[in-house]
């Protein structure tokens, strides 16, 4: 397991590298601000394509929040910094229409230097009301992706797209959000608005950051609409981890263009999907 350094000389190579007037190979690093790099800087490259990863915060025994519901405090300090670090890095964040109506997120960047990243909000039945924090307006585009024909306040962009069983294919969500212009995308909730994507086949990469606390109940981070029975059948994806300081992330390649950003070294073959 790595740590990390992400000072501001780092935090600052990769920013340029998002804005296309860098790479993450040059230049003379120490070993843990090399590590650093190797993870943040897939996200923050725009030559690789298309780009969708996952990020997920949970306790050591795999609980996102406890059985009221408080999810507050499950990451660490150095846990909610990783977050809001992939945050500036992306194009666009997306939640769940549960996640924020129970969470009230403002999916802003705040605990680092960055620009704010498009707020997407998956909604088939239009139940988030038109005041919700991650609608308000200060500049930043928000996006409703919905399957009624429900009006939005000026400003809001809809997506309209057909539903099953009120539920939205996450392979027409990236679509329509890549016609948006935006490339590079970060699921971050909940549960069960990744494990669709991840079951799908969506995720270009997964990282599972983990705190060291035992919660004992509640809801779990990953649940798979569809698990597998075998484990010879389980997804096996290549993997590294790094140490963030108060918290572990375990950084998960899942289809050919991670792999192709390096990601990750010395680990086991891969095995992307179920057969």
């Amino acid at each position: 397991m790595q740590p990390i350094d992400v000072n501001s000389r780092v935090w600052d190579r990769l920013l340029a590298v998002r804005q296309g007037l860098s790479c993450t190979c040059c230049g003379r690093w120490s070993q843990n601000e090399n590590a650093a790099l190797a993870l943040y800087g897939p996200l923050a490259r725009r030559d690789l394509g298309p780009i969708t990863v996952a990020q997920i915060g949970q306790s050591l025994d795999g609980r996102i929040a406890t059985v009221t519901g408080d999810a507050r405090d499950v990451s660490g300090p150095d846990g909610l910094a990783h977050l809001h670090r992939m945050r500036a890095l992306v194009d666009g964040v997306v939640i769940g229409v549960r996640t924020a109506l129970h969470d009230s997120p403002r999916l802003t960047v705040r605990l680092c230097k960055g620009p704010n990243p498009a707020r997407i909000v998956i909604d088939p039945r239009g139940r988030l009301p038109d005041d919700a924090p991650l609608l308000r307006a200060d500049g930043t585009r928000r996006i409703v992706i919905q399957a009624v024909d429900r009006p939005r306040p000026a400003g809001v962009e809809v997506i309209r797209l057909n539903d099953r069983e009120s539920l939205l294919d996450p392979a027409q969500i990236l679509s329509a959000l890549r016609a948006k212009g935006l490339s590079t995308l970060m699921i971050e909730g909940g549960g069960i608005t990744i494990s669709r994507f991840l079951e799908a086949r969506r995720l270009t990469r997964l990282q599972v950051a983990v705190a060291p606390l035992l919660i004992g109940a509640g809801p779990q981070g990953l649940t798979m609409p569809s698990p597998t029975e075998k484990l010879s059948d389980a997804i096996r994806p290549q993997t590294r981890a790094f140490s963030l300081g108060s918290d572990v992330v375990f950084d998960c390649a899942l289809d050919d263009t991670a792999l192709a950003a390096g990601v990750p070294l010395h680990a086991r073959p891969a095995r992307l999907a179920r057969p």
